[in-house]
Formats: structure tokens, sequence, C-alpha cells
């Protein structure tokens, strides 16, 4: 078997032995004609073609998964109009603290009742750290250690979504009218 022979037999050993995704069929007389010429023994009479690489899906999403504190940010908002009910938790009507309780529920996050006790349960934070999602609590006095009456959704600057009182519905509004009265929490960051 001469040469041309030898690599007829060669690139037809590697056709059945590499996967077909890592080998291009070269015809019998292509394979000829790729044949290395006299004087360069040393040379393969079959090239090595890089593996061709299946295609790689499309992403989902080019986009980072949204934070939990940006999907609590954007979830209150989709309850605004809702009517304040004292003691409300449902759809039907919330209190201010039934409804941030209620959003963190839906995200799996089981807090306090009242706006009290979610001020005690939530890591204290300044107003500079506060992420869209964290909770803004009213104090009854500029000592934030006092009483917390009233609490909402912070959304950032100086705006949150709130059960506002009697009469009121869920509505995004400025908390600056409380002055320094205010503080913040998080049990997420």
């Amino acid at each position: 078997m001469g040469r041309p022979g030898l690599a007829r037999t060669a690139l037809a050993t590697v056709a059945l032995s590499v996967p077909v995704a890592g080998v291009i069929a070269v015809p019998a007389m292509a394979a000829n004609a790729a044949a290395p010429p006299a004087g360069y023994p040393h040379q393969a009479a079959v090239h090595p073609i890089s593996p061709v690489k299946p295609p790689v899906p499309p992403a989902q999403s080019a986009k980072k998964p949204a934070s939990l504190n940006s999907q609590l940010a954007s979830y209150v908002k989709t309850l605004e109009g809702i009517p304040y009910v004292y003691g409300g938790t449902t759809r039907s009507g919330f209190d201010c603290s039934g409804l941030t309780s209620y959003v963190y529920h839906h995200y799996g996050r089981t807090i306090a009742r009242t706006a009290d006790a979610q001020f005690h349960e939530f890591h204290a934070i300044s107003h500079a750290r506060a992420q869209p999602g964290d909770l803004v609590f009213f104090h009854v006095s500029s000592n934030l250690s006092s009483y917390v009456y009233h609490v909402g959704v912070y959304e950032g600057g100086d705006m949150m979504v709130a059960a506002t009182t009697s009469g009121g519905h869920v509505t995004y509004q400025s908390f600056s009218w409380a002055g320094d009265a205010v503080s913040f929490g998080t049990i997420t960051h």
C-alpha cells in the first residue's frame, strides 16, 4: 500500500474512532490531494480540525436575577389602591404592618405582625444604607428607640409604599413629613 492508500486507511480509521462532531469527512480524491508532498514523511495525511462545538443555547436572561429587596419594592407597588382596613392582612384591605407582613410573606419571609414588633425584629440601618424593599419605621418621637406606630416599604429617596389611615388606601407616598422620627430596618442585607 502506497502513501495515498495509507492516508485513506488512516482517514477511515480516524472517522470510525472519533465522534462525528470532531471530524469532517474528506472524500477519497480530496484525501489524495491532501497527502503531504514527497520529502515530508513526518507530516500526517490527515490534518486535525478543531472539534465542532455544539451551539450554545440562548441565555434565559442576560440580566442578573432581581434581588429580594427589588422584588419586594416592586411587588408592593402592585398592591396600590387596596383600601386601608384596621387589622387587615389580605388583598381585601391592609393596615400598615399587615401590608408589610403580606409583602414579605409573598417571598417566603414570615415577619412579625405589628409595626413595633417588626422594628424589633429588623436590623437597624441608616437611611444611606437602606435599599428599596427595606422597611421605614415611624416612631412616636425623634428617640429612635421609642415606640413604632407606623411602617412602610422603602422605595428610595424619601418615598415608600404604605397603607394609610382609615379612609385611605395603599399608596406610594413621601415620608418626609415625619422628619427625624423615622428609622430604617432590614432582614436581607
